[in-house]
């Protein structure tokens, strides 16, 4: 039995209902570009509504994460990974959460205790040290010297509101230097593995930290990462989850994966994750917002990082690395096998249109070297090749050589850090909504996708279907299924259908039955196979039912009155409508 499928079992044994992992692209969270962790589907459910299938659930989730991808190629980072995540939603607390995080890794997977080490919160002066967590270890046989207390790393939460608590981060000694007497959390030879997130608070824009209704537990440990450990390599991509796609690319390009790893490093990990985004039924498309622009940004990546192993870009190397990797994951997610045409194309497509930019590209280097007049270029026309036309440093230095020419590259690093800078942050506003998702407003907007729906069914087609939405505290954005770009008067229709239904005041009712009964019923729901055998309904009157995580407003009198601000593309078959909500 594989890492995944010996998690959820045990847990399962353990009382648990094993959860299908959710979607990559959130469907009840709309105010984030990806899943970035387990958890984030679980919200609602934190802050205290009650989950269809009970307090106690576990999963393999799919995350994407693009805040760091300047770091993908080194031995540890992905932009997409598998993160192994047991919950407690008001059920057991700290004392059985550290028994089974303890038992599993030590009974299950081997690991000797003396490879183990754990930090535990130290106390911020606003919430105590965690003295309970520190005599559950003890207890387990875990050594004093082998606990250390911080509050920096010890407080978690994703985003900067929403929920969140103390937690217990567990590490394992990666190397073969003896193990040292007393744990240091500095030392990177210690790799965290597994964190147990005592989510029992709530923080809200202002700062305040309030207890939830209920004290829960949530963790999280990557699968990528505990496989290399247990497997004994120092470098994720020589495990057994990266193996074959790493020997793929070294066939390919006739290259050694050793003297090439970044390279292939690079390549291995952004077709994976390029794979799973095209995959979504989402219907995301290389583009230059959002989703689409990382999608993009991700496969262009790839294939410049292609063109330093020499691979002939022209070929079908892309196809053949992705059709490694769906066959690797297609027995636990169906989507891969069933867009698997549409995966390939989409690669096929972004890497035909990159070419010609490189092509472009060439031209402008032509150009900019026709111009400069003290044989240097300067760090504004190296960006310029970098940021327009995709040019790696690397490439505009080669190519400058042979023309004889210097480039400022200490410039060029200069802006590259401001512009990662600026990319990072921009990353970061776009995420740190996404957990705290529940501010009044946003839920309002949540509700008014469903009328919004609903809307464009009856006044466009009975055909039309959610493809995606993204919500902030100005305004929502909703995209959809459509073959043309809406009229006037079929705006106007939408509108109106719209401020009617709010008008009635209707109301928003939740009730849980099984997916079968729910389906059969006619509810919407974008991906019926990501859903529990138990799922949520919401109906708001009798014009919309859709199965939904929530939350929602209780009558819609509250949501104000909706006006559509822009409707457009979005990518090929799909329409975007951007609206607001005003206050009467």
């Amino acid at each position: 039995m594989n890492i995944k499928e010996l998690y959820i079992d045990y847990f399962v044994k353990k009382g648990h209902k094993e959860i299908p992992s959710a979607p990559v692209i959130p469907e009840n969270d709309p105010s984030v570009l990806f899943n970035t962790a387990g958890m984030q589907p679980l919200v609602p459910y934190l802050k205290g509504e009650p989950h269809p299938c009970g307090k106690r659930l576990v999963n393999a989730q799919k995350c994407i994460r693009t805040n760091d991808l300047e770091e993908v190629g080194d031995t540890t980072h992905h932009t997409f990974f598998e993160m192994l995540g047991n919950w407690s939603l008001g059920d057991y607390f700290k004392e059985e959460s550290i028994a089974y995080s303890y038992e599993f890794l030590t009974k299950y997977l081997n690991i000797p205790q003396e490879r183990l080490a754990v930090t535990i919160f130290a106390g911020n002066g606003i919430l105590p040290e965690d003295t309970e967590s520190l005599e559950i270890w003890l207890s387990m046989g875990i050594d004093k010297n082998k606990i250390a207390k911080t509050s920096k790393d010890n407080f978690w939460i994703a985003g900067e509101v929403g929920p969140c608590g103390t937690d217990t981060e567990i590490f394992y000694w990666r190397s073969d230097d003896e193990i040292p007497e007393v744990f240091d959390p500095e030392d990177e030879r210690w790799v965290e593995i597994w964190n147990n997130v005592f989510m029992q608070y709530n923080k809200d824009e202002k700062g305040n930290i309030t207890n939830l209704p209920q004290k829960n537990v949530d963790t999280g440990m990557g699968l990528e990462r505990i496989a290399a450990v247990l497997e004994g390599v120092n470098d994720n991509y020589l495990s057994s989850i990266w193996k074959d796609v790493i020997a793929e690319i070294s066939d390919i390009s006739s290259l050694p994966y050793s003297g090439n790893e970044k390279s292939m490093r690079i390549i291995a990990d952004h077709i994976r994750t390029a794979c799973f985004i095209s995959a979504d039924d989402a219907g995301i498309k290389p583009s230059n917002t959002d989703q689409g622009y990382i999608l993009r940004r991700l496969i262009r990546r790839a294939i410049r990082h292609a063109k330093k192993l020499n691979i002939d870009i022209s070929s079908n190397w892309e196809k053949r690395i992705a059709k490694v990797i769906i066959s690797k994951y297609q027995k636990y997610y169906k989507e891969l096998s069933k867009n698997e045409k549409i995966v390939y194309e989409v690669l096929k497509e972004e890497k035909t249109r990159f070419n010609k930019t490189l092509e472009k590209g060439l031209k402008e280097f032509e150009k900019i070297v026709s111009k400069i007049e003290e044989d240097t270029i300067n760090k504004d026309l190296a960006f310029k090749l970098y940021d327009t036309y995709g040019f790696p440093i690397e490439l505009t230095e080669e190519l400058a050589s042979e023309k004889h020419i210097k480039v400022d590259i200490d410039g060029f690093y200069e802006k590259f850090k401001a512009h990662q800078e600026l990319s990072r942050n921009n990353s970061s506003e776009k995420f740190k909504g996404g957990l705290a998702g529940n501010s009044e407003i946003e839920i309002k907007y949540h509700t008014a996708t469903h009328l919004l729906n609903a809307a464009l069914k009856r006044v466009v087609n009975e055909d039309v279907h959610q493809k995606g939405s993204n919500i902030t505290k100005e305004r929502m954005r909703f995209d959809f299924s459509c073959d043309h770009k809406l009229t006037e008067e079929e705006k106007n229709k939408i509108e109106k259908l719209v401020n009617d239904w709010i008008e009635q005041g209707l109301k928003v009712n939740k009730e849980e039955m099984p997916k079968e009964v729910a389906l059969a019923s006619n509810a919407e729901c974008m991906f019926p196979e990501k859903y529990p055998d138990i799922v949520t309904v919401y109906s708001i009157g009798d014009v919309s039912k859709e199965l939904c995580g929530g939350p929602h407003v209780k009558n819609t009198k509250e949501l104000g009155v909706f006006k559509i601000k822009k409707e457009e593309a979005s990518s090929a078959g799909v329409r975007r409508i951007k609206a607001v909500l005003i206050e009467k």
